[in-house]
């Protein structure tokens, strides 16, 4: 089976044409199989943010490869014109509002492209993503997806997006519709919507797949990283097995901070400093809540190890985030080494 075969002929203007959101992670995956089993045609779609583990680039590069499904196009945001207009007023609204000339011209020299969608959007904008405003996941995903490559094929006929949703993911995506039109005009389907998290890794086993390798090294997703929604023992994990991604989180958050007048930008929600909060306006910059990662209940005693603390996740309609799992490391070591169950989950009926 190759891809070739999966791309087929260019649909005519009554032929539903298919398309898989594909993130990396095991729910995007599994969906990625199902289409494959389908035999219908179809394409799949990954939004890089700029802010994904390299492993997870090289998995979704080379998903086609171990597979034979489609390859997976990538596409990616561009903030040249929202930079460079926010830069116009910059230069001409600080100084009016008594700004001083040297933060002005540094902040205007940062507005110029990165060369990264997830940095060149905070600049943009002047600040991270937050819970309360999660503009992280519409920009460098939503947008990208329905503009380059929703938008041209709804040209050519009707469009069913495959997304990589579960219920029991979370309480918001368990109120999700099967499926639903999208403002775009496109269709979107959520086939895995009644699947359990062992009918996910089952997949992945019966193609003889083995997830995203950060599953096994104890990640609980795979898609940002670090996401804005992460737990705090995520965070120390990413603190602990790949430094240099907190070290470019420090470098983003002196660029997001030198780029706005408040001369200051947190990557995590800017609340009280969690280990000296006898301190009243201190602000929790990466280092400090990695150090905080690290610390049991009330944030102040270091310890080797700490309970698991709840946390949230994107809640993205399109189901382009993924949510954390509650035994990553027990679940993947079973996705690698279990034998294929016998039965595959039901499949959710098309639209």
């Amino acid at each position: 089976m190759t891809a070739a075969r999966h791309a087929g002929p260019a649909p005519t203007g009554t032929q539903t044409q298919h398309l898989v959101s594909v993130s990396g992670g095991k729910d995007s995956t599994a969906t990625y199989l199902l289409a494959l089993e389908s035999g219908r045609p179809y394409r799949a779609v990954f939004a890089d943010t700029g802010n994904e583990h390299e492993l997870t680039y090289e998995y979704v590069a080379r998903l086609h490869e171990r597979t034979g499904g489609p390859k997976v196009e990538t596409v990616r945001a561009d903030f040249t014109r929202q930079l460079a207009v926010h830069r116009e007023y910059v230069l001409r609204e600080w100084p009016k509002q008594g700004i001083d000339d040297e933060i002005v011209q540094e902040a205007a020299r940062l507005h110029t492209p990165t060369g990264n969608p997830y940095l060149d959007l905070c600049i943009s904008k002047g600040r991270f993503p937050s819970r309360m405003a999660q503009f992280c996941t519409g920009e460098l995903k939503e947008i990208p997806i329905t503009t380059q490559i929703v938008g041209p094929m709804l040209k050519r006929g009707r469009v069913l997006q495959w997304l990589g949703v579960r219920a029991e993911e979370s309480a918001h995506r368990a109120r999700q519709p099967r499926f639903n039109r999208h403002e775009s005009g496109s269709v979107l389907w959520r086939p895995i919507f009644r699947w359990s998290v062992e009918d996910v890794w089952a997949q992945h086993r019966r193609h003889g797949l083995r997830p995203n390798p950060l599953y096994a090294i104890g990640m609980r997703r795979v898609g940002c990283l670090p996401c804005i929604n992460c737990r705090k023992d995520e965070l120390r994990r990413i603190a602990d097995r790949f430094p240099a991604h907190i070290d470019r989180i420090r470098r983003w958050e002196n660029v997001v901070s030198a780029a706005n007048k408040r001369r200051s930008a947190t990557f995590f929600p800017a609340v009280t400093d969690p280990t000296d909060a006898d301190r009243p306006g201190t602000y929790s910059r990466i280092d400090t809540l990695v150090a905080w990662s690290r610390t049991t209940h009330g944030g102040r005693q270091f310890a080797l190890f700490f309970d698991e603390q709840p946390g949230g996740g994107c809640t993205s309609d399109l189901g382009l985030c993924e949510t954390a799992p509650h035994d990553p490391e027990t679940a993947a070591a079973s996705a690698c080494t279990a034998p294929a169950s016998a039965t595959q989950p039901a499949l959710e009926e098309s639209p």
